[in-house]
């Protein structure tokens, strides 16, 4: 709103007029932008109209390309996946891109500006249309959008890029330090499946039949799109948004900020587990929280951050590990273990660019490795076991290319002799994914959509750049035997119920010495 009075102009950004005020839920907040002209505007003929439709400074993708801030980056010029590139442009163009969904649940207002229709929730939904769904930069929406402009150099790519970051820092982040560690300064998941956002507006968990609550977790955090933004344009909120994910990681694990501390100390493991609050194995939980430290430690400088990560992987894969017993095979409860392996690929990556081929370097190339051949020899398309599926939608199909990275990183720290069978699982799952997206009817839904913006590149760039596949050695180090996890849940239960039992047993001695 404007005010002109005798005391001067006033400009409202919330406006008092607004019948029934503006409702700021717990640990959100606002950035807004305005433009002032005082005089003549010397820049555009409509005064400020330049303010509206501003110029974007950017360099050419094949620069942006080669400066090696994105690993496996090429531009989409010299892509040789034409049925790829034709599913990635549907996000930016025809009647079902992510610019015209906003118009089908008024997706503005200073709350939900920025942000994206989650349209596949419609899939199972059973209310009155259009469902009102919130995506919450699921699977890093963020680093999709900027890997494509920094391929593309396409404008609408940037549009939406840096409106969802801005979103993001404001909306999404859970700025506050009053609550439960394991959710300050976390990211809200995206509305829960299948059901209307109703008064939740942002939040995760609406009143509706069926849902719980909950709050931020580990298996919704995502934070290398922000640091890409923060590269893109300087801004400082995008860097300390994703420094804060990364340190939110460190705070949800650490024992001391719970009240368990007085029955024990240690990790929580609120960081690494994924599904069950007892399952310490490779999984998205562990995943997002290993990538968001990396990039954490990228950005700050800060090596804590990357020690972190680092006592992560030793604490969910193992060498060693009886695979079999992990039960990777259960669909629903173990399909993330193939995030898991994916951020181990780019740990790996990151130890090659710190040249640090010591322990740790051994430890994760020997992991990736020894769960490759076992993927190698078990999986396949997931909507081949349709029946296992609770929901089998065409999300499941573009999960695949998770498998496909994870069997080219495996060809590039495998031996020479066992990198074609690696290529080959890459190819199969590669291609097999962009086929049967093609096919599906919805394939253009946020979520597949999102997904397909980042996953699915490193295909493409190895076989134009072969000598990707090339990784130093240092595996010759020797390895300690794996040291099982136990959450401070469990731990804290242990002892007490050991003190009860010694407590118990000191009362009836003292009754016992009082009777004598």
């Amino acid at each position: 709103a404007l005010e002109v009075s005798e005391a001067g102009l006033a400009l409202r950004l919330f406006p008092r007029q607004q019948e029934g005020g503006h409702e700021l839920q717990p640990g959100e907040q606002k950035t807004h932008v305005f433009t002032l002209a005082v005089g003549r505007d010397p820049v555009t003929e409509a005064p400020l109209d330049w303010a509206r439709a501003p110029l974007v400074a950017r360099a050419t993708p094949e620069q942006y390309c080669g400066s090696g801030a994105v690993p496996y980056l090429q531009p989409s010029t010299v892509d040789p996946h034409p049925g790829y590139l034709a599913l990635v442009a549907s996000a930016i163009e025809g009647e079902d891109c992510f610019e015209q969904k906003r118009e089908i649940v008024d997706e503005y207002g200073w709350r939900n500006f920025g942000d994206m229709y989650a349209d596949h929730e419609r899939a199972y939904y059973r209310g009155p249309a259009p469902i009102i769904s919130h995506y919450n930069n699921q699977y890093d929406a963020l680093a999709g959008l900027a890997r494509q402009f920094m391929r593309s150099g396409d404008d609408r790519w940037w549009m939406q890029l840096d409106e969802l970051a801005q979103h993001v820092v404001d909306i999404d982040i859970y700025h506050t330090a009053e609550d439960k560690a394991a959710y300050n300064q976390g990211l809200m998941w995206h509305t829960t499946h299948y059901v209307d956002a109703g008064l939740a507006t942002h939040r995760s968990y609406p009143r509706a039949p069926g849902v719980g609550g909950g709050g931020p977790a580990a298996e919704h955090n995502y934070n290398a799109g922000l640091a890409l933004h923060y590269f893109l344009t300087g801004v400082p909120g995008s860097r300390d948004a994703a420094i804060g994910l990364g340190r939110w990681v460190v705070e949800m694990d650490d024992g001391n900020r719970t009240d368990l501390r007085w029955l024990a100390r240690g990790d929580t493991g609120v960081a690494s587990n994924t599904y069950s609050p007892l399952y310490h194995g490779p999984g998205r939980g562990a995943g997002y929280s290993i990538a968001a430290l990396m990039e954490a430690a990228r950005l700050s400088g800060e090596r804590p951050f990357f020690d972190k990560a680092e006592a992560l992987v030793r604490r969910c894969i193992h060498p060693a590990d009886d695979i079999e017993a992990w039960e990777l095979l259960d669909i629903e409860r173990r399909w993330s273990y193939t995030i898991f392996l994916h951020v181990l690929g780019r740990y790996l990556d990151e130890k090659v660019e710190r040249n640090e081929l010591d322990m740790m370097y051994t430890w994760a190339r020997r992991a990736l490795i020894v769960y490759a051949r076992w993927m190698a020899a078990n999986e396949s398309p997931y909507l081949d076991r349709r029946a296992e599926l609770e929901f089998p939608t065409e999300t499941w199909v573009v999960q695949e290319l998770w498998k496909s990275e994870v069997f080219t990183f495996a060809a590039r720290y495998a031996t020479p002799e066992e990198r074609s069978l690696f290529l080959d699982r890459a190819a199969f799952f590669f291609d097999y994914a962009v086929e049967a997206l093609g096919r599906e009817p919805t394939r253009t839904t946020t979520r597949p959509m999102v997904l397909l913006l980042s996953r699915g590149l490193m295909h493409g760039y190895v076989r134009c750049h072969p000598e990707a596949l090339e990784a130093p050695g240092g595996d010759a180090h020797a390895l300690p035997g794996r040291v099982p996890f136990v959450p401070q849940k469990v731990r804290a239960k242990r002892h007490a119920i050991a003190l009860a039992i010694i407590g118990g047993a000191l009362a009836a001695g003292g009754l016992f010495w009082l009777l004598i």
